[in-house]
């Protein structure tokens, strides 16, 4: 019964997120999850782009750590890189009332980073495989609706 229902959940929230344009679960299982995005902009303009949508939306901006500096002031080497993070409470903690370790994945954080060749990306988990990963079944249409917006958000700097 278990394994049925888990593959009902699957089956959902991978129709879910591929009606939204999303990169599918199975997609980002394979990634651990890991949706990345290339941006066209450097990681100054593509923290700000991710920033200005989040507020736009009238999404709460939580922080914004910038790692490159923390590392480089540590004495390591690191490329530009900044953590952004961001959510809706009333949404983000549904998650939470359904399995407590969820707050793990909240609130969102959208990685911006700079790779080896110049390139810059915006990385996210996604929301279904943070579903399956906390086993939660009750909120497909939370997590469907947490898909859109993070879609929504990272369209704004997508090359």
């Amino acid at each position: 019964m278990k394994k049925i229902n888990n593959a009902m959940l699957s089956a959902a929230l991978i129709t879910a997120t591929t009606v939204l344009g999303q990169v599918s679960t199975a997609e980002a299982a394979d990634s651990n999850g890991i949706v990345t995005v290339k941006s066209r902009y450097s990681v100054s303009e593509t923290v700000n782009r991710i920033k200005g949508s989040v507020e736009e939306k009238g999404i709460t901006l939580f922080g914004i750590i910038d790692q490159a500096n923390l590392g480089n002031a540590a004495g390591n080497e690191v490329r530009p890189s900044r953590l952004v993070m961001f959510g809706n409470p009333a949404l983000g903690t549904t998650f939470i009332t359904a399995n407590p370790l969820a707050g793990l994945d909240w609130p969102v954080r959208v990685l911006v980073y700079q790779a080896k060749d110049g390139s810059v990306y915006a990385a996210y988990t996604d929301f279904g495989w943070i579903a399956k990963r906390h086993r939660i079944s009750s909120r497909d249409r939370e997590f469907a609706m947490a898909s859109q917006v993070i879609e929504a958000v990272t369209s704004t700097v997508k090359e």
